[in-house]
C-alpha cells in the first residue's frame, strides 16, 4: 500500500492512510455522525435516545445500535471501546456483567481483522472512587488478580487477537492529596510483575507530577506503553514525550496518542461544547494538538513504531473531522519529507 494514496478525506475513510498509523475514536455509536461514518437509511427507526447528566446539565443522546460497529470498520481500522471502565467483565461470583454482554454483542458484529483498545476498568486503576460519602481510597487499586480473572482472561477469552491494546488510565491527582511519585513507580511495579506479561498495556498518568523518571523505568521495564493525551490538566502532547526522554516504552512497537480533551477545559465544560458532537465547535479545536499529532506520528514511524491515535468529540465537536484534519497534516509532512522533530 502506497502511503496516502486509498485515502479518501471526503468519505472519512481512513483504513488506506498509512500501514503504520491507524486513526479511531474514543466510542463509535454517535447518531451525529451520520452522513459521515454511518448510513442514515440502515438506522431509521433504531436509534435509541437516552438522557446523559454531566456536571450540572442534562443531555439528550441519540445512540446507534451495536451492529453499526460493522459500518464503523469501514472507515477506521481501530476503535476504543471505554464502556469496559465502568465495571468488570465478572462480578466478584464470576458471573458476566452488563459490560460483558456487550461487548460480546460487539464481537459478534466484528470480522477477524477488526481491532479494538479496551478501558481497564476504573476499580484497577482509580487510587480513589466515588461513593455516596464522597471520594474514598479504592480498596482493589491495582488487585493484580482481580485484573487477571475479572478483566483480562475473560476479554481475552471473548475477543481473543482482536484487542489490539489495554488501556489503563488513572484519574488526575490533587496535590494534597496525590501519593509521591517514588511510591506509585513501586506500586506499578509489583502491580506489573503479578499480572500476566502482556504487550498490549498502556497506561495515562493524568497527573502531571508523575511524569517522571522512576515510573518511566517501570514502564520500560515492563514493556508498558506511555499513552500521550491531549487532556484538560496535562502539558502538552509534545511537553509528555520530552518527559519520557522521547521514548516509546511498549515491547509490541506500539504507541497510543489518546486526544480527549482541550488543554484547560475540564470534562463537563467541553461535553457541553461538543454536543451533539456533529461539527467542528468553532473555537473549541486546538490547532496544537492537530499538528503535535501528526508530527508525533512521523516521529515513531520513523523508528519502527506502529501509532495508534483516537480520537475524542469533546477535543472539537465532531471526531472524524479531527480525524481528517490529523491525516492530512500527517499526509503533509509525509509528502514534504519533514521529520517529526519538534519545531
Amino acid at each position: 500500500m502506497t502511503p496516502g494514496n486509498d485515502f479518501d478525506p471526503a468519505r472519512y475513510d481512513f483504513r488506506g492512510l498509512h500501514p503504520d498509523l491507524c486513526i479511531g475514536t474514543a466510542s463509535d455509536r454517535y447518531a451525529g455522525w451520520i452522513g459521515q461514518i454511518y448510513s442514515a437509511e440502515k438506522y431509521r427507526g433504531r436509534i435509541s435516545r437516552r438522557v446523559n447528566k454531566v456536571g450540572a446539565g442534562s443531555f439528550r443522546e441519540e445512540v446507534l445500535p451495536v451492529d453499526s460497529v460493522t459500518e464503523y470498520f469501514e472507515h477506521f481500522r481501530v476503535l476504543e471501546l471505554d464502556f469496559t471502565f465502568y465495571s468488570m467483565l465478572l462480578d466478584d461470583d464470576g458471573r458476566p456483567t452488563r459490560s460483558f454482554h456487550v461487548l460480546s454483542e460487539y464481537n459478534a458484529c466484528m470480522k477477524p481483522q477488526d481491532r479494538v483498545f479496551l478501558k481497564v476498568p476504573q476499580a484497577i486503576c482509580a487510587q480513589k472512587v466515588r461513593r455516596a460519602a464522597g471520594l474514598v481510597p479504592n480498596d482493589d487499586y491495582l488487585d493484580a488478580e482481580k485484573f487477571r480473572t475479572q478483566f483480562l482472561q475473560p476479554a481475552q477469552d471473548l475477543l481473543g487477537e482482536k484487542i489490539k491494546g489495554f488501556v489503563f488510565e488513572q484519574e488526575y491527582q490533587r496535590a494534597a492529596g496525590k501519593i509521591p511519585a517514588p511510591r506509585l513507580a513501586e506500586n506499578l511495579d509489583a502491580f506489573f510483575s503479578a499480572v500476566p506479561p502482556d504487550n498490549r498495556y498502556h497506561f495515562e498518568l493524568r497527573t502531571e507530577g508523575y511524569l517522571v523518571e522512576p515510573v518511566f523505568e517501570v514502564f520500560e521495564k515492563h514493556g508498558v506503553g506511555q499513552v500521550l493525551s491531549h487532556w484538560t490538566w496535562l502539558p502538552t502532547l509534545e511537553k509528555q514525550f520530552a518527559r519520557a526522554g522521547r521514548r516509546f516504552f511498549n515491547t509490541g512497537a506500539q504507541s497510543l496518542i489518546r486526544l480527549m480533551t482541550p488543554l484547560g477545559k475540564r470534562y463537563e465544560d467541553a461535553y457541553a461544547m461538543a454536543h451533539p458532537f456533529d461539527k467542528i465547535v468553532e473555537g473549541m479545536l486546538q490547532p496544537r494538538m492537530i499538528d503535535e499529532t501528526a508530527r508525533l506520528a512521523m516521529t515513531g514511524i520513523a523508528r519502527g513504531i506502529h501509532m495508534n491515535v483516537i480520537v475524542n468529540n469533546r477535543s472539537g465537536g465532531n471526531a472524524p473531522t479531527i480525524a481528517r484534519q490529523i491525516a492530512m497534516s500527517f499526509l503533509d509532512l509525509l509528502r514534504s519529507g519533514k521529520s517529526g522533530a519538534p519545531a
